[in-house]
């Protein structure tokens, strides 16, 4: 008796749970500069859906010492975006030097006939574009500061060239 009253409570509690909403899109609204911050982890949407561009949670942003020039320094942080609108795509630029050059780590979701990935590397920022070094998988990536504050995006690999903005999360 006591088994099927324990049954019939978990089949209760099965009936009244909802569905689940499908899989809602990365909003894309930037946030505060975490200049003067200590440097913290980026945090990953742990219900990304399959596909989507996934920043491994160690991956951590150093904020800018207080010598690096302002147009370096505005490059700090962890941006979102979607290439050709449709492309998921992450960027966190880890570290700045005074003479640009920087650390960071890609994440791209399922991206032509790529699947999801991530790579670290480093690049430097020369004018209002960072240019990242060649990545393992030979994508080049440059990013372009706007004066609107966003990134222009620029992926390249395999003779395709996807493009889109980035909004500082």
């Amino acid at each position: 008796m006591r088994n099927m009253m324990l049954g019939f409570m978990a089949l209760a509690l099965v009936a009244c749970q909802s569905a689940p909403a499908g899989p809602q899109p990365a909003a894309l609204e930037p946030a505060p500069d975490p200049a003067g911050t200590p440097a913290q982890p980026v945090s990953s949407s742990a219900a990304a859906s399959a596909g989507s561009a996934i920043m491994d949670p160690s991956v951590t942003i150093t904020p800018p010492a207080k010598g690096i020039p302002t147009k370096y320094a505005a490059f700090s942080g962890m941006w979102a975006g979607r290439l050709e609108g449709a492309y998921e795509a992450k960027v966190a630029v880890q570290t700045i030097s005074a003479n640009g050059k920087v650390t960071v780590t890609f994440a791209w979701g399922n991206l032509g006939d790529n699947n999801p990935g991530e790579a670290a590397g480093e690049g430097r920022i020369v004018g209002s574009t960072l240019k990242l070094g060649r990545l393992p998988n030979g994508a080049d990536i440059s990013l372009t500061m706007m004066p609107d504050g966003t990134l222009a995006g620029t992926y390249a690999l395999a003779g395709q060239t996807y493009r889109g903005p980035f909004i500082r999360q």
